[in-house]
């Protein structure tokens, strides 16, 4: 049976955010932002162990204490310029440790409020598919086509169409393929370079409280949803 194991690329910035530090350690209710990730995923039963993906000269992540979850934790410094290829050189460092045929659920770090219960649907839904899968959610608002002149140029059908959230879950020897194809296409998610090699991924149904923490209000959101769930 294959295993699973989990990988959060954390090397990036978040520049929408305008913060001075990088996002994935912006504090939320006393705790650096990618503290929840690491928790959620640290703390399922399926998954074997979680991988950090941070930038080489990151003097950030020792400043706090991650003895919790050893030893399933292993942070990785080999994080690259773009999302895809903090996942691809992530993924290229565990291929001694984990089977082409295992399962790698890939997670944002700025998503905080993962649930155990879409966590678990991912994990049932995706481990039985062959290709695997990734949580999303039905578009549910009205979609406006901007001119160049930002005027609506007409509104988009939104039927059939998903939001696609993480974790995104895949095998990690065609993962690590897809995110090797040669050429200048960046995929901006998993589930993208998977459809590059001809594939598709299945939708599983998240929730809207697995939302990324993109703008500075998205963290007073994501410190009340937190709240929530620990009362």
């Amino acid at each position: 049976m294959p295993n699973f194991y989990g990988l959060i690329p954390a090397a990036g910035w978040g520049s929408r955010m305008g913060a001075p530090t990088p996002k994935q350690y912006l504090e939320v209710l006393g705790r650096p932002l990618i503290y929840y990730a690491i928790a959620r995923l640290c703390g399922c039963k399926n998954i074997e162990r979680v991988y950090v993906v941070l930038a080489p000269d990151d003097e950030r992540w020792g400043q706090y204490d991650w003895e919790a979850f050893a030893p399933t934790l292993v942070p990785l410094f080999c994080g690259g310029a773009e999302r895809f290829e903090s996942v691809r050189n992530g993924l290229k460092a565990i291929r001694d440790d984990v089977a082409a045929d295992d399962w790698v659920l890939v997670h944002d770090a700025a998503r905080p409020c993962l649930s155990d219960e879409a966590l678990g649907r991912l994990i049932a839904e995706g481990g039985a598919d062959p290709v695997g899968g990734l949580l999303a959610v039905p578009v549910a608002d009205t979609l406006k086509r901007a001119d160049a002149e930002q005027r609506v140029a007409h509104t988009e059908p939104r039927a059939g169409l998903w939001q696609a959230q993480t974790p995104q879950m895949f095998r990690h020897g065609a993962l690590l393929e897809a995110l090797s194809l040669p050429g200048s296409h960046v995929p901006t998610d998993e589930a993208q370079a998977m459809e590059l090699l001809g594939l598709k991924p299945r939708l599983v149904q998240g929730d809207s409280r697995n939302f990324k923490v993109t703008y500075a209000q998205d963290l007073e959101i994501a410190s009340l949803l937190l709240q929530q769930e620990e009362s």
